[in-house]
């Protein structure tokens, strides 16, 4: 793969990222029953750095965890096969989240890009086994399209219209070493 387009920098992704908390703030009125998932790997950075932002903003530090969904993914051999129920003494480790309490509280998940929509299931459906959350908010810095599921995230970064062949590579500092989101294609012959 090499890259196709360079579509944000580490200044347009701070931006991105502060809007996005700006955003999160307003229609919540606030961070004080908020809880940031965020999908590991970038995304759980990312939830992170969001909280960051909402405790210099407001001054109120939700709690953050990090999700991994790889128990949850519905293609994972048989649909389902090996996922954690309710009531069959998953714990907290193997449903691969963070132990925190989203009964009754806003959770906000965030994750990097939102491509097919099945990650965010999967997300979904780890979240609702850690409790019953009084909502659930969907963030992501960029949303690609080809989406095979009805999702739709309430805060978008960037809006990048993509082709299926194409990939869109977030970086972070924490992982990479540098902030960037570029489109990598396919090398030509």
């Amino acid at each position: 793969m090499q890259v196709k387009a360079r579509i944000l920098d580490a200044t347009a992704m701070r931006r991105a990222l502060t809007r996005i908390a700006h955003e999160i703030l307003e229609r919540n009125g606030g961070a004080g029953d908020l809880v940031l998932v965020g999908i590991r790997t970038r995304g759980a950075f990312l939830a992170q750095r969001l909280g960051g932002l909402l405790q210099r903003i407001e001054g109120v530090q939700p709690p953050v965890a990090a999700l991994d969904v790889t128990p949850y993914r519905d293609d994972r051999g048989a649909a389902g096969a090996g996922r954690p129920r309710p009531g069959d003494g998953a714990e907290a480790r193997e449903t691969g989240m963070d132990p925190v309490d989203v009964g009754g509280r806003r959770v906000v998940l965030v994750d990097d890009v939102l491509f097919t929509g099945r990650t965010v299931r999967a997300a979904l459906d780890a979240v609702v086994d850690r409790g019953r959350p009084a909502g659930i908010q969907l963030a992501v810095l960029v949303d690609r399209g080809h989406r095979e599921l009805p999702i739709r995230p309430d805060y978008v970064g960037k809006n990048v219209p993509t082709s299926r062949r194409e990939r869109v590579a977030v970086r972070i500092e924490e992982v990479d070493g540098a902030d960037e989101v570029v489109i990598l294609e396919p090398a030509r012959p």
